[in-house]
């Protein structure tokens, strides 16, 4: 079971995709940017396709947003997707429609990869990222289409900013350390996510010391809003001289752009073997019945990254517990050695499941 990011001696970058009605609804309770599994999901689909052919592993994969519009009604506080009128039935009537969201990408991958390719000269390892980049430009992306990017001209990306790259890595460092504070610059202006654990455990501990039997679902809802609370202080009145009462709204979410987030499944039901579940999509592979689970994640410019692995996110399972997750080490993971109540392995402990989840799985807590 893999508890941190796998090895990685060089990064391929496929800048400014332009993706197309992609899927905004990243799982029962969060819509927006495509969750991470979708993104994993398209890292392991191109090494199934190129990666032999190439002689690349791809070990992890990170998202920087250059731009992104969500397919919404606009105006007032309660939005609606937009959504495709289906073609009306045999007897007239109106079919029914089954809500999709979509929206709007302009993003940059990069993928932590592994290969003998990243010795080869510039010219080899510039054909090899350029036949991924065409590939992937077939396929779809998070349920989009990926589109022709648009002519400098209309305010789309120059031709330097569309080309990928695959760049080795190099002895861990200083050189690294001026590598990749050079690559992240071409990444601007943009955001990335990282995962947040540590803020949604800090704040269940913070809620826990008020109220005793708050859960980290009253700590992700917590962090995933705005509450503004009223400050009352007593001030002096300029013109009386007495004490009058003074009330400042303040919230207390944490600085930065803090959004709730899809981070995998937990187990709900045992594996059971290949076409043993009827009505199974893949009568070829081990099925599942699963539950999403969630955490909190957090967009940064990429100019506060001091590292690759920083951005990079990389799937984990847990045999025992059934969790299947996407992780990612902007804040480092607990250490090995940690025991399970103590503060420092806040991070590694799974984040919340739904009531339904939890039901199943009292031994994630």
């Amino acid at each position: 079971m893999p508890t941190e990011l796998p090895t990685i001696t060089g990064v391929l970058v496929i800048p400014r995709l332009r993706i197309q009605n992609a899927n905004a609804i990243s799982s029962p309770l969060t819509w927006g940017a495509p969750a991470m599994s979708a993104l994993l999901g398209t890292m392991h689909s191109l090494e199934r396709r190129l990666g032999a052919e190439l002689g690349l592993n791809f070990n992890g994969v990170g998202v920087i947003c250059h731009g992104h519009e969500a397919q919404t009604t606009e105006g007032g506080f309660t939005r609606a997707f937009r959504l495709s009128r289906n073609p009306v039935n045999a007897d007239g009537s109106s079919a029914s429609i089954v809500e999709e969201g979509r929206i709007h990408l302009d993003i940059s991958l990069v993928f932590g990869v592994v290969g003998t390719v990243l010795g080869e000269d510039d010219a080899t390892r510039q054909r090899v990222a350029q036949t991924v980049a065409d590939h992937l430009a077939g396929m779809r992306v998070a349920g989009g289409s990926v589109m022709p990017a648009l002519p400098h001209s209309a305010g789309g990306p120059t031709a330097r900013q569309q080309r990928p790259q695959l760049l080795p890595l190099g002895p861990e460092g200083a050189e690294q350390t001026k590598a990749f504070r050079s690559w992240r610059l071409r990444w601007l202006p943009g955001f990335a996510l990282v995962s947040r654990d540590d803020l949604l455990h800090n704040h269940h501990a913070k809620l826990q010391a008020a109220q005793p039997g708050a859960s980290l679902l009253d700590a992700w809802l917590d962090l995933s809003r705005l509450n503004y609370r009223a400050q009352r202080t007593q001030v002096e009145n300029p013109r009386t001289g007495e004490l009058v009462e003074a009330v400042t709204w303040q919230h207390d979410r944490p600085a930065g752009w803090i959004v709730p987030i899809p981070v995998g499944y937990a187990a709900l039901s045992p594996l059971y073997e290949p076409g043993e579940v009827a009505g199974a999509r893949d009568r070829s592979t081990h099925f599942r019945f699963v539950e999403s689970v969630y955490s909190l994640g957090q967009w940064i410019s990429p100019h506060r990254l001091t590292s690759v692995q920083d951005l990079l996110w990389y799937g984990d399972h847990d045999e025992p517990t059934g969790l299947y997750r996407c992780r990612n080490d902007y804040r480092a993971p607990a250490p090995a050695d940690a025991e399970p109540g103590d503060p420092a392995c806040a991070p590694m402990l799974p984040v919340f499941l739904p009531p339904a989840a939890q039901a199943q799985q009292p031994s994630l807590f």
